[in-house]
């Protein structure tokens, strides 16, 4: 399961497509959440650890960096992530989860069907 920070990192990284950590962070400064840089690299390597986000070395001033972007294997983790929801939470589970996506604006219950590859 993702923490909200975490989810937030992977939303900027999203709308950026790739990006090094520090215009990770910037994209989130940008949205009202202000967080260190240290703590952004360290989001995006545990994503990486995950596979929800891809990375490669690029040579930049003073070294070279990592670039990342969102992995492919977001929709498998977002349909493993209810799977659990199901199998822990059973029947109350579904209801729960079914009122949840009915509070959704439209566009957010479009992005999350895309997402999860149903449309």
């Amino acid at each position: 399961m993702l923490g909200s920070l975490e989810t937030e990192v992977l939303a900027a990284l999203r709308e950026l497509k790739e990006a090094p950590a520090r215009d990770v962070r910037r994209q989130l400064e940008h949205q009202g959440v202000r967080v260190a840089y240290t703590t952004v690299a360290t989001i995006l390597s545990r994503l990486y650890v995950k596979h929800l986000v891809r990375r490669r070395r690029e040579t930049c001033r003073g070294g070279e960096r990592y670039v990342y972007r969102p992995g492919e294997v977001e929709q498998k983790y977002l349909v493993n992530l209810l799977r659990g929801v199901v199998a822990t939470f059973g029947p109350a589970g579904v209801v729960h989860l079914n009122e949840e996506i009915a509070k959704l604006d439209p566009s957010q219950e479009r992005e999350l069907r895309r997402r999860l590859g149903l449309d």
